[in-house]
Formats: structure tokens, sequence, C-alpha cells
């Protein structure tokens, strides 16, 4: 079994600043969809989170450096959240992401480094 981060990116700020209620209890409700299909489809979360504001981020730059309160990159796109997902089934995992991706955020999904492909 291999072991998978799904990203999810877009505007996690749209969540909060431009969205009411019901359209986050909907796009919530959406998520809890995903977290079934991906049980229903024998793929097991192993841990994820959804990310606070942008506003509450503070970034370190490469090398190190004074620490600067937002996002280390200006851009439009920003990783919201994210799941850890255990799987034999690479398509079936894509499949369940269009969930996801049907709420307008983008979905990237990239294995994990297999601790035993790491020299010693």
């Amino acid at each position: 079994m291999a072991d998978y981060t799904v990203l999810i990116k877009g505007d996690p700020d749209r969540w909060w600043t431009s969205m009411s209620l019901q359209q986050r209890k909907d796009g919530y409700a959406q998520y809890a969809r995903f977290n079934e299909a991906l049980a229903a489809g024998g793929h097991r979360i192993l841990g994820g989170g959804e990310l606070t504001r942008l506003s509450e981020a503070r970034s370190i730059p490469a090398g190190g450096g004074p620490v600067t309160e937002g996002p280390f990159a200006e851009t439009a796109e920003q990783v919201g959240g994210y799941y850890q997902i255990a799987t034999d089934d690479l398509d079936g995992l894509l499949e369940c992401c269009q969930i996801i991706a049907a709420t307008g955020d983008g979905i990237e999904v990239r294995p994990n480094v297999d601790p035993t492909d790491r020299p010693s």
C-alpha cells in the first residue's frame, strides 16, 4: 500500500470572506461525501487538516532569516488543506478527488517518499 498526500489548492480565504454560511455548509458536505467515498473505495485516511486563513501564516525564507507575517509566496492559489491517504488504487483515489475539485478547489495528488528509498 502506498501513501499519498492530497493537496487542496485554491483561495482558502474564499470559504470565509465571499461565501454565505449556507454555501460553506454545502461545501463542507462535499468534503464529508469525499471522506465517505474514500472509505467505500478502500482508501485509508491517515491524517490531514484544513489550514487557517493566509493572514495567520508566518514564513521563514529559504536559508533562514527573519520571520514575516503572511505567506512567503504571493500567489492567487494556496494550499488550504491536505489529506494523507494510504491506498493501493491511485486511479480510485483520483476519482474520489473529483468530488473536491467540483467545489472549485484544485487538487494535487503526490506520492509520499517511501522511507525505504531514503539513504541511511
